[in-house]
């Protein structure tokens, strides 16, 4: 257990999770006085980012900032409002399913959220929308940015768990669309309860067929790398390249809003969060690898076993467990430390490793809206300028719905195995 208390201590005093876990793992190596475990931490390193499958990490995050700056977010908006922005609460609608479209290729919650916080609270409540319900709505729907595909949270699960990232987009697509129903649904209730303002639609604008148009191309990028992935033409880095290139052309050539000027900064900043992310998936496999010489994952095994040997409860625990862990830590320090501890119990319980990833990136979520930390609320209050009392209490519909949705998920692993089982046989 000595390198689990030595990474919550670190964890606890502040330092960087990505260190933490070095350090954990360094101080049980040397605890033990395994030499040979020390001196071959950096082969361990160099193993894990070897794999090409993380190449597609840095270029599905170029493919969301180039689209960002090239004015697709706001062309989603005016497509989306064409469709649904004539029924009560129409707004709402509107920042739900933009976000649902931009989810498939902004890939982070964060992101998806600060971008949408900026430009559809004001506009929401200029249209009579309460401020707090407005920014509610928008949080939601950044939820759905790491289940869509092509999502950054299922690629780092497949690097760590060793699975298929094309079953794995598969495998998120029913869930993703299940919880935007069941947000729809939510809107829907408060949009009767509270009598939201019915305003947009396809009457309200001067140019439907461009709006369309509009929002259509963009559109076209994510069901591309999907499709390319899928049919075994392109594996997810060479679709990601593929879809790096259309979101240029657009953004420069089509919408003419991306300059080259532009790039420099795009790119910086891909560097930098992909350097984040690279190093924690580092770092967290030499700390699994010593959680294993510690025996730390049969011991795991045990104790669930001693717990309970229901399949149901047990997911029910690892959400639990997961949630609670993503109330203090952000969505992909909870996946990579979180997995290679768990994936050795999957089998005791019969659990398909694609069914547990669907989960675990559901799970992972809910911290993003919740306190003390939840990044979801910050980044929206910041915006907004909101209290966080009343910004919860505006989220609280959604989440219910969200854990309504994870618990079906659990119960019915064929929401997230049945589209896997159809495409790729």
């Amino acid at each position: 257990m000595l390198t689990l208390i030595g990474f919550f201590v670190a964890l606890f005093i502040g330092v960087p999770i990505f260190i933490s876990l070095l350090l954990a793992s360094i101080i049980f190596m040397v605890e033990n006085g395994n030499q040979l475990l020390l001196s071959s931490i950096t082969i361990q390193m160099d193993g894990v980012l070897n794999q090409s499958g993380l190449l597609a990490i840095p270029l599905f995050m170029l493919v969301g900032e180039l689209m960002n700056k090239g004015g697709l977010t706001k062309k989603l908006i005016a497509c989306a409002d064409l469709f649904v922005g004539g029924f009560r609460g129409g707004l709402a609608y509107v920042n739900l399913f933009t976000n649902a479209m931009a989810a498939s290729i902004l890939g982070s919650a964060t992101a998806q959220i600060s971008i949408m916080s900026k430009l559809m609270i004001p506009t929401m409540v200029e249209k009579g929308y309460d401020k707090n319900f407005s920014a509610a709505v928008t949080i939601a729907g950044g939820l759905l940015s790491p289940i869509i595909p092509p999502s950054m949270l299922m690629i780092i699960y497949s690097v760590i768990a060793y699975q298929p990232v094309a079953v794995l987009f598969l495998a998120g697509t029913l869930p993703g669309f299940l919880i935007i129903f069941s947000f729809a649904l939510v809107i829907m209730i408060i949009g009767l309860v509270k009598g939201l303002p019915k305003d947009g639609g396809y009457a309200t604008h001067e140019s439907p067929k461009a709006d369309f148009i509009g929002g259509l191309l963009p559109g076209c990028i994510p069901l591309s790398i999907i499709i390319l992935i899928l049919s075994g033409v392109m594996t997810p880095t060479e679709a990601g390249a593929v879809a790096s290139v259309l979101s240029f052309a657009i953004g420069s050539f089509v919408y003419k809003e991306l300059k080259f000027s532009d790039l420099p900064g795009i790119l910086v900043r891909v560097a930098k969060s992909t350097a984040v992310i690279t190093g924690l998936i580092a770092a967290a496999s030499v700390f699994g690898w010593s959680l294993t010489f510690e025996g730390i994952p049969d011991q795991i095994v045990t104790f669930m076993a001693s717990l309970t040997e229901s399949k149901i409860v047990f997911l029910m625990l690892i959400y639990l467990l997961v949630i609670l862990l993503g109330m203090f830590l952000e969505s992909i320090s909870v996946m990579i430390v979180i997995v290679p501890l768990l994936l050795p119990v999957l089998k005791t319980f019969g659990i398909d490793p694609i069914h547990f990833g669907v989960m675990i990136s559901l799970a992972t979520l809910v911290g993003l809206v919740t306190p003390p930390v939840g990044p979801g609320l910050f980044i929206a209050m910041a915006i907004a300028k909101l209290q966080i009392i009343p910004l919860f209490r505006a989220i609280l519909p959604f989440l219910f719905a969200m854990l309504v949705s994870m618990i079906l998920i659990a119960f019915i692993p064929e929401l997230s195995l049945w589209l896997p089982s159809v495409f790729l046989k």
